[in-house]
């Protein structure tokens, strides 16, 4: 099968009617936690009309201390599997520690130290997973305090030493520029955007100073904005819009995928 393209949108079961009258629709995402035993239906159905489907997943906790747990990285294994899909994908995080649940994605420091650790646990999920993994960076409210390298070269070291391609979320590049003060278009000139498999876009609200990535609000004219620069700089081969709840009547859902695909240049899949 091969690897997503065009525009796409993460499905859930709340989505799946909408998601499944989408005419041009050619890939999805399904957080990879959700499917057990067998496809949900919805989600059968789109796999029989030739629909790409990339399970992503949320717990492996790839930056933690503690080396990844073999179950988890078998369930990955099994969806990726179960959907026939080209990759899977996980994030640069750490959700547990000394056997406690976060329940929430935490930012590691950038150090080299953090480097090794995501390295490894990185490389024993590959050992076991059948298809290629990409690694998304998440957003964060702070820096830690013994940050030793910058963002760009924290992902680049990471990706240089695993051969993992890069899951962009441009939503997590706005919020970590506008929480940190940094500049998102310098981190896109200084990010190896030639390993891109594929982007996620999604909305966010401002809440007590900080931007919020919610997932549950609009995608911002600025993310939109952002999209058109970074596909000046290199298209990435596709691009899909996350939504996980408040979810809009399907015109304002439909208006963000017209939204994404005309920021792209990617024909309109609604």
């Amino acid at each position: 099968m091969t690897g997503p393209s065009g525009v796409g949108i993460g499905w859930r079961p709340e989505i799946a009617g909408f998601v499944a009258e989408l005419p041009g629709l050619r890939f999805v995402e399904v957080v990879a936690e959700s499917v057990h035993a067998e496809l949900p239906p919805g989600l059968a159905e789109l796999r029989a009309r030739g629909v790409t489907v990339v399970p992503h997943g949320v717990r492996l906790s790839l930056g933690g201390a503690e080396p990844v747990d073999p179950a988890r990285v078998a369930h990955l294994a099994r969806v990726a599997e179960l959907v026939e899909a080209p990759l899977v994908s996980e994030h640069i995080a750490f959700v547990r520690a000394g056997g406690l649940e976060a329940g929430h994605l935490l930012p590691l420091p950038r150090s080299r130290e953090a480097v090794a650790a995501v390295v490894a646990n990185v490389r024993r999920a590959q050992a076991e997973l059948p298809v290629p993994l990409a690694l998304e960076p998440i957003a964060a409210l702070f820096d830690w305090p013994d940050d030793e390298l910058d963002e760009a070269d924290f992902l680049t070291e990471i990706l240089d030493a695993t051969g993992a391609t890069l899951l962009l979320d441009v939503a997590n590049v706005h919020a970590n520029a506008r929480n940190r003060g940094g500049d998102p278009l310098a981190l896109l000139d200084r990010l190896p955007l030639d390993r891109v498999a594929y982007v996620h876009v999604a909305g966010g609200a401002e809440r007590g100073g900080f931007y919020h990535d919610t997932h549950t609000d609009p995608v911002p004219p600025e993310v939109l904005d952002l999209v058109g620069a970074l596909c000046a700089r290199r298209r990435p081969p596709a691009l899909l819009l996350e939504r996980d709840g408040h979810y809009p009547p399907a015109p304002a859902l439909r208006a963000e995928l017209d939204a994404l695909a005309a920021a792209s240049g990617y024909p309109v899949v609604t």
